[in-house]
């Protein structure tokens, strides 16, 4: 059992027998006093990809799901397959374009440090690194004199996912990226 306070994105929580992974987390915290904090939280189902909305106070439990974890390494996409290798047993598998929409921009062929979550032998999804190092591909050009304050301007990474960089950043350059947030963190 975990509290709702603790809840983080990398929980998969268990809904009724099926599992979801957590989509979002937002808190509110009510004016008045002796109120509780309110975490409202996104879910979205493993199998069906339904979102799921509900709300918790901080001291509510929820069940977590029962599911392992593997390593897997992506290989490359045909079509709309991607294919994905466990790196203990070498086993490939393919996941349909649809169950990784949300980590398709982070996608680089040959990229390791993936985590599947599995149940029954079965892949339920896919989670990345909280953090990757991405090539720039296409920005503005970077102007003289930029200092590193909070003028940004828009990158093109490699993997075409677009994301708000500091001035002084110019094609080519590697920096960190946050994949939850899908925000720039610094330079590699």
């Amino acid at each position: 059992m975990i509290k709702a306070a603790d809840l983080k994105r990398s929980h998969v929580i268990d809904i009724d027998g099926i599992p979801h992974t957590i989509e979002n987390i937002a808190q509110s915290a009510p004016t008045a006093r002796g109120g509780n904090t309110i975490y409202r939280v996104r879910f979205r189902n493993v199998a069906t990809k339904a979102k799921v909305d509900k709300s918790y106070k901080g001291g509510d439990a929820l069940q977590e799901a029962d599911f392992d974890t593997a390593e897997v390494q992506y290989l490359y996409k045909k079509g709309d397959r991607y294919t994905f290798m466990d790196l203990e047993s070498y086993n490939q598998f393919e996941l349909m374009e649809d169950d990784i929409e949300d980590v398709k921009p982070f996608l680089i062929e040959d990229m390791e440090g993936i985590i599947a979550l599995m149940s029954d032998d079965k892949v339920l999804g896919i989670r990345m690194p909280s953090t990757l190092e991405m090539k720039i591909e296409e920005c503005p050009p970077s102007m003289k004199g930029a200092s590193a304050t909070s003028r940004t301007k828009p990158a093109t990474l490699t993997t075409g996912l677009i994301v708000q960089v500091p001035e002084y950043i110019a094609p080519g350059d590697v920096i960190k990226v946050d994949t939850e947030e899908r925000r720039y963190l610094s330079r590699a």
